[in-house]
């Protein structure tokens, strides 16, 4: 794969698992239906993606992708228009998860390097989708809903013996033995001995990622049996808190366990991206093969662009003068935005000089630099 053979990306790459949706009209666009669409916030008629992206450093890009095709698309009476917009005759329901799971199983098939796997907490509430991960020596940083179910301790699972004198049906069914009751992770945020450390996670162009985390090691249950994984927990500066599971290893330190929960973003960063600056959200063809074409030529775009990234970053090396002059500690990348800019001067009908592209490349980043010296300041001086 490509990827594993540039310069830099051979170690500390995630791969983020996510699903975007795109409103449709009606319901003749392969896999359209009523269904959740996060960008409108509710159910709608709908074209929902998932997507797999790869973040390392300040790079990112997605990888693979997969059309949700909802369960009703498969009823006989859908045949006619299954047929009529290219539908494979082979592809059969599979769950989000699935089509995740299988588009992780061929990334790794393809030779890109990766150190962990990051997922929402619509994927990581299954535990059956951690366990997978799990057993095929994936690390994962999966988010969970707040009302998680943990223990503090081993719990002990089995099957209960049946009560002498008492009639009825003998017990066939595991169940938690031990007396310990389960808590929900927020619940397990609140305790007194949930040791809460601020960690500077990374610079940001808003100035820097530096929130509480806490981590304790706990108990799940999957298929009758205690799982123990870490509970990652982040507190933002406006109190709101996320929860994440973890197989990382038992020593693993909290730095790094706030990294890994922290790389999600990196997703939002190349959905973002691709609808904003590329185009993906404009598709109008209904067809299957259609929505597969333009996703490689999406991906295709996306991984130019964090090649033009990487090529600019060691071909201009930034000059550490300028961090003495806008008083900052980091300079900003190059952004897609920048990277059309710079397009418009070498196309083959040119929009810009490539001086005049060089010119608005670098007033945007001095801008964006002024942005973080702005926000910085005013972080100091707090409220």
């Amino acid at each position: 794969m490509e990827i594993a053979a540039t310069p830099g990306l051979e170690q500390g790459g995630v791969l983020i698992l996510d699903e975007s949706a795109d409103a449709k009209a009606g319901e003749k666009s392969a896999g359209s239906g009523r269904q959740y669409n996060g960008r409108l916030g509710r159910v709608d008629m709908s074209q929902v993606g998932t997507f797999l992206a790869y973040a390392n450093g300040s790079v990112w890009t997605w990888v693979d992708g997969e059309l949700y095709l909802p369960k009703h698309w498969f009823a006989p009476e859908m045949a006619g228009l299954r047929e009529k917009l290219g539908i494979p005759a082979e592809r059969e329901f599979e769950t989000k998860i699935e089509l995740g799971w299988k588009m992780i199983q061929r990334t790794h098939a393809n030779g890109l390097p990766f150190e962990a796997i990051c997922c929402d907490d619509f994927y990581g509430q299954s535990s059956d989708f951690r366990a997978e991960m799990n057993a095929a020596e994936f690390i994962y940083m999966a988010d969970v809903p707040h009302n998680t179910q943990v223990y503090l301790k081993r719990p002990v699972v089995g099957v209960p013996e049946a009560q002498p004198g008492r009639h009825g049906r003998k017990p066939s069914r595991s169940r938690v033995l031990s007396p310990d009751k389960p808590l929900k992770a927020s619940d397990v945020a609140r305790q007194e001995d949930t040791n809460w450390h601020r960690v500077r996670v990374r610079d940001t162009e808003r100035g820097e990622l530096n929130d509480e985390f806490a981590a304790r090691r706990v108990w799940t249950i999957h298929e009758d049996e205690p799982v123990q994984e870490w509970l990652v927990m982040r507190r933002e500066s406006g109190g709101k808190c996320t929860y994440s599971m973890s197989n990382a290893s038992p020593n693993t330190p909290l730095k790094r366990l706030a990294w890994l929960k922290c790389q999600r973003y990196f997703a939002e960063r190349a959905n973002q991206d691709a609808k904003s600056e590329l185009g993906w959200d404009e598709l109008e063809a209904q067809k299957y093969l259609a929505w597969m074409h333009h996703l490689a030529l999406t991906i295709l775009a996306l991984w130019f662009i964090t090649q033009t990234k990487i090529e600019w970053a060691e071909q201009y090396a930034r000059d550490p003068r300028l961090l003495q002059q806008f008083e900052v500690d980091v300079l900003p990348a190059l952004s897609t935005a920048n990277v059309r800019t710079l397009l418009r001067a070498v196309m083959p009908l040119p929009q810009l000089t490539s001086a005049g592209a060089r010119a608005q490349v670098a007033k945007h980043l001095v801008n964006r630099t002024r942005s973080r010296k702005s926000r910085m300041k005013g972080r100091h001086r707090g409220p």
